[in-house]
């Protein structure tokens, strides 16, 4: 479905991204995991195409949508849907309207412009806020809901693109860990009752642990695991981290409380 080859972001001499390649068969629950700076946004950014890639390749059904341009590339955009650390939702809107915006990219700049929704998407947008739990915040503006709420918006207006694969760039490092466990029960219950391919850029291993079913370790741009949870040993974890790595590097604040010690015992 999803063939990464050879996929690389150079900034001037700096390699972001260094020959990643992996495929992806079905619709799974990939972790991207590694230390900030290790390439997982990038990776997804180039995936996306909000970052240009150097060289390599991204085949979708065996179409490379690095070569799409226009109308074409953002069908692709929003097939592949983005949720971000920090929301990226407009404050001053209230919720429906910020989850209407993404169907942007499917209707008229003028239906955009004049929020000329139709009764149908209006409907949609509801109804997938009921099902994240947030339909009683519709009509308040978006800044006035919390880090945990905001993030449900935005991925309730990402379900609004109907993607077939959703890519979560560190969407609860911004939360905290009650919220955190929020978004990732909501990320995975979407990903088996849709169907849909998620691929969740994480900063720590434990959450990795718990609700992926594949996981890819990054380090200084490279790819250095490809593999089940169950894969992730304590020697892993350090060709993952680094042998300086310490337990603040693999989880923080926004680590689930349950598998907190796991990450300990890991890096111990």
């Amino acid at each position: 479905m999803l063939e990464i080859r050879k996929l690389s972001r150079h900034f001037g001499a700096k390699a972001a991204v260094d020959s990643a390649s992996f495929t992806l068969e079905r619709a799974g629950f990939i972790g991207v995991i590694g230390r900030s700076g290790a390439g997982k946004s990038t990776l997804l950014r180039m995936i996306n195409r909000l970052t240009d890639a150097t060289t390599g390749e991204v085949l979708f059904h065996g179409q490379n949508v690095l070569t799409l341009q226009g109308a074409a590339k953002r069908r692709w955009q929003g097939q592949c849907a983005m949720i971000f650390q920090q929301f990226n939702l407009v404050p001053r809107l209230d919720v429906a309207s910020n989850v209407l915006h993404g169907l942007l990219n499917q209707r008229s700049t003028l239906t955009a412009m004049f929020s000329l929704w139709s009764d149908a998407d209006i409907g949609r947008a509801l109804a997938i806020l009921d099902r994240l739990g947030i339909a009683d915040q519709a009509a308040k503006r978006a800044e006035a809901l919390s880090g945990g709420q905001q993030q449900r918006v935005a991925i309730a207006r990402a379900l609004m693109q109907d993607p077939q694969i959703i890519l979560a760039d560190e969407p609860i490092a911004s939360l905290d860990p009650m919220n955190a466990q929020v978004v990732m029960d909501a990320l995975r219950r979407i990903h088996e009752e849709d169907g849909r391919m998620v691929i969740a850029n994480l900063h720590t291993l434990d959450t990795a642990r718990r609700y992926c079913d594949r996981v890819i370790g990054m380090r200084d741009g490279r790819i250095v695991f490809d593999g089940t949870p169950a894969q992730l040993t304590t020697g892993v974890a350090r060709d993952i981290y680094g042998a300086d790595a310490s337990f603040s590097e693999a989880t923080t604040s926004t680590a689930l409380p349950a598998d907190r010690a796991y990450a300990e015992a890991m890096l111990s």
